[in-house]
């Protein structure tokens, strides 16, 4: 095959890397970080500029989202299925937990970047909402399978 025509790309890394830029939009890789785990979420992040749609190519991860506006909000989560998209609205506070196992590909505009995408760090009770609702949505995903 002629190189010029596609480009393959892989990622076995851990975290997140942005694999194909092009002109306005981007696809990236997430996989399995320490810092993603449920017990190491201390923030959530929203996007000034853009949606960003998820999609669980393999793995287990829980998605959470805190509503929109200035301040985190009622959170609420839900555990991803594989090869559904999961698209998060501009502006909305999100924040996800991958297991080991776990290979998200994400779509964003591809100037999507600290510059417009505020982190809020979680308060006490908002990390304790959050643990709650992966307990219950984890629970109810094992039961329902």
């Amino acid at each position: 095959m002629n190189k010029e025509f596609i480009d393959v790309v892989t990622y076995e890394g851990v975290g997140y890397k942005p694999v194909i830029d092009f002109e306005t939009w981007r696809v990236a890789i997430l996989r399995y970080c320490e810092e993603l785990e449920i017990q190491n979420l201390k923030t959530m992040q929203k996007h000034n500029e853009s949606d960003e749609v998820f999609i669980l190519l393999n793995g287990n991860c829980t998605l959470f989202v805190g509503g929109k506006g200035d301040a985190i909000s009622e959170i609420d989560g839900m555990v991803m299925e594989p090869l559904h998209l999961y698209n998060i609205k501009q502006g909305v506070w999100h924040t996800h937990t991958l297991d080991k196992n776990a290979t998200v590909l994400i779509v964003e505009n591809q100037n999507t970047s600290d510059h417009n995408s505020p982190t809020k760090v979680l308060d006490e009770k908002q990390l304790e909402e959050l643990h709650k609702i992966f307990n219950m949505n984890i629970l109810s995903y094992t039961e329902g399978k």
